[in-house]
């Protein structure tokens, strides 16, 4: 099913056309100046489908976007978006500020959110199954939420146990008239107990999980894609950006990687590595699994990035909304993952280094 994918991604503008909804983006490549929208289709399931959702959410802004503490709160807003059939679905919903980096009015404009819905819902209504879901929103561009949600569609290729992103377009409109309407790209994200239902798993949360004590296959695969894509921002025995999911608590849990914006394929402007790990950019890479001294143990998950490689440069080659200079640099960018991994010389280099340097890449917490 996500093979196909990337086909449709130039389809989206189509798929999604009559009336215009100016958007000007203000990070350094404008890859979308205006995207055609229509009523959104009625479907059995939020993510479903590669078309854009397109959805207003209405209320008090400023109270909400400036409620960024520790313990926000709830606010009032009400989500309003048009079916096929031109009836207009209107649901009261809440909303409250979550994450760290980016939640930080130093660091994001706009602050991500969890929408929480209620349970009764008309029985038509997309998101009718829904409880809460996290809404990624635009920190410094609305190009940085499109880089970052074609990499959850790379690992949704990598493995099935993986967070369903979706791409929408929301209307950000004040009821008091305070701030001008906005409209942006953000990404809806799969509730992480429904990722694991998916697998007949649940979400477990232990305490300093060692990461040699997850499902080996799995973490391998998680772990060498966040090498593939730059991202060092993440580890297990604090959950840092990582879910962990089981069918039993007795065996293996397996680790779901999420929240990939300081990943130096996004190559976000605001983003970089922690001091800790003493690299240069976002950009280099850095392998921070554990120590495998029989390196042959990568060779089917190298096999298995070798066989997705065309799905995944596809995903970016075929979507019309990245600029032509950005899926140059993803091209680059990963051409040099496919020579290392592919190199033995290069392979002992860098899936070796967890044995020569006392396993510093062990995660201990890495906080931005």
């Amino acid at each position: 099913m996500f093979s196909h994918m990337s086909h449709r991604c130039a389809l989206f503008i189509f798929l999604c056309g009559i009336t215009f909804f100016p958007i000007t983006l203000h990070a350094q490549d404008n890859v979308v100046t205006s995207v055609k929208q229509k009523e959104n289709p009625s479907r059995g399931s939020l993510f479903e489908g590669d078309d854009i959702l397109h959805f207003k959410l209405i209320g008090k802004l400023n109270d909400l976007f400036n409620d960024r503490g520790d313990n926000g709160s709830y606010h009032a807003v009400l989500l309003q978006y048009m079916q096929k059939d031109s009836n207009l679905v209107s649901i009261q919903i809440k909303a409250k500020t979550r994450g760290h980096f980016r939640r930080l009015k130093a660091n994001c404009k706009m602050p991500p959110l969890l929408l929480e819905f209620p349970k009764e819902q008309n029985k038509n209504s997309v998101f009718k199954k829904q409880n809460k879901l996290k809404l990624v929103v635009p920190c410094q561009g609305d190009d940085y939420v499109i880089k970052e949600w074609l990499v959850y569609k790379i690992y949704n290729l990598v493995s099935e146990k993986s967070f369903r992103a979706k791409l929408v377009q929301v209307d950000f409109e004040d009821s008091l008239k305070q701030r001008k309407t906005e409209t942006h790209f953000c990404i809806l994200l799969e509730d992480e107990k429904k990722m694991a239902e998916r697998s007949d798993a649940f979400v477990w949360k232990p305490k300093m999980l060692n990461m040699k004590n997850t499902n080996e296959i799995e973490f391998r695969k998680m772990a060498v894609f966040q090498y593939m894509i730059g991202n060092t921002d993440w580890g297990i025995p604090f959950l840092q950006n990582i879910v962990l999911i089981t069918k039993d608590s007795l065996m293996l849990p397996v680790a779901v990687p999420y929240d990939f914006d300081h990943a130096g394929i996004v190559d976000a402007s605001y983003a970089g590595p922690a001091p800790e790990l003493e690299l240069t950019s976002n950009r280099e890479r850095l392998y921070r699994g554990y120590c495998e001294k029989d390196l042959k143990s990568f060779a089917s998950t190298f096999e298995l990035f070798n066989r997705l490689k065309p799905d995944i440069y596809n995903l970016y080659t075929n979507c019309s909304l990245l600029n032509p200079k950005y899926i140059k640099f993803v091209k680059n960018f990963l051409d040099d993952f496919y020579s290392t991994i592919n190199n033995t010389r290069k392979i002992e280099s860098e899936f070796g280094k967890p044995c020569t340097t006392n396993e510093r890449v062990e995660i201990k917490g890495l906080k931005k």
